[in-house]
């Protein structure tokens, strides 16, 4: 397998001289006009103009990839409670929903529609047939939010422990610890109950889910302390300080991950680390042109930016 991935390999390493680089970020940063951010841009990006070209690009390499359909897990979520929401409301899903997916708008729709869950992948089908009996039911949508989106992080977990690849193991316990932290977070600030926790919380290797559940009962303060005794010091200092940081934490943590597996001569290390730099790139120059649109101070947008890994 890791032989097969030796070509795709080699156009990404093409590929990543067109990635920005820090001094292209502050020439971005520096630019006065929407019109010339975009122009740099353009110069830039070559033939890929957004993340669904990136991943279309790797597709091409690596269409059989179950290790790669993993970084879409999110997306493929977030797709199935926009149509669900959708579906209940009456409205048109097509505007909530996000790409690249590996499960299309029109599979989602036959299947909430036909009640046909078994069409889809088989790692969402039960997350499918319980959101809609528990949105229908309640209409409860943060309830059936939160049932998603840990379905979401379980699925990728478990997926990641199938294919037995180390970086996606690490990549799905991060992504989830990090979700679980923001979502204890939150709860404990909001006084959420046990049981609110207990299906909004995902747990991982990283952290315990019961012992995050009890520390984010007990107040943000203890959450921070269970925090820093579970090597998680910094996100907690960065939650108790500058919440808008920890954002940018998470981010960092999976970009220095994506960056040891870009060294990576073969397999889909370096193709998913590609997509994970550019998702990098990308949401800075959406920091940018949004902070500059409102007038942010040119110091507050850099300490906004993501880490890059070239």
């Amino acid at each position: 397998m890791k032989t097969e991935y030796a070509s795709a390999v080699a156009a990404v390493k093409a590929m990543e001289s067109t990635l920005m680089t820090q001094n292209d970020i502050e020439q971005l940063i520096n630019t006065s006009t929407k019109s010339e951010r975009q122009a740099f841009i353009d110069s830039r990006n070559g033939d890929v103009k957004n993340i669904s070209d990136v991943w279309e690009m790797l597709m091409t390499f690596a269409s059989d990839s179950k290790e790669l359909k993993i970084l879409l897990y999110r997306n493929d979520f977030h797709n199935l409670k926009a149509v669900l929401k959708a579906m209940i409301s009456n409205r048109d899903p097509e505007i909530y929903y996000v790409s690249p997916s590996n499960v299309t708008l029109e599979e989602l729709k036959k299947a909430f529609r036909d009640k046909e869950a078994d069409i889809l992948p088989e790692h969402m089908r039960e997350t499918a047939r319980s959101a809609y009996e528990l949105l229908t039911r309640t209409l409860d949508g943060q309830l059936s939010d939160s049932l998603i989106d840990c379905a979401a992080l379980e699925a990728m977990q478990k997926s990641a422990a199938d294919c037995g690849s180390e970086f996606m193991k690490r990549y799905a316990a991060l992504i989830s610890a990090c979700a679980d932290i923001k979502t204890a977070y939150r709860c404990s600030k909001m006084g959420k109950s046990r049981q609110f926790l207990e299906s909004a919380v995902c747990g991982s290797s990283e952290l315990d889910k019961e012992a995050l559940i009890r520390s984010a009962l007990s107040g943000v303060e203890a959450l921070y302390d269970y925090l820093k005794k579970s090597g998680y010091e910094e996100a907690a200092e960065l939650l108790k300080e500058n919440p808008a940081g920890f954002e940018k934490w998470c981010d960092d943590v999976i970009m220095e991950l994506a960056a040891d597996a870009r060294m990576q001569a073969f397999g889909v290390e370096p193709l998913a680390a590609y997509y994970i730099a550019k998702e990098a790139e990308l949401k800075n120059i959406r920091i940018i042109n949004v902070c500059k649109e409102s007038g942010t101070a040119r110091e507050i947008i850099t300490e906004r930016m993501r880490k890059l890994y070239v």
